[in-house]
């Protein structure tokens, strides 16, 4: 039995969940997945495969 999980889907079901829980959580949430996706952008990827 193959079990494949990636990091985004995972992320993206707990950050729903804490949306849910807390919804002033989505400010900090969407401000925190914004400076991953521009450093990320900005610096690259060497080697690493996240989304």
């Amino acid at each position: 039995m193959n079990l494949h999980l990636t990091i985004g889907p995972l992320v993206s079901l707990v950050a729903g969940v804490l949306i849910l829980a807390i919804p002033r959580l989505l400010n900090y949430i969407v401000a925190l997945y914004l400076i991953v996706i521009g450093l990320l952008g900005i610096f690259g990827t060497t080697g690493t495969h996240i989304v």
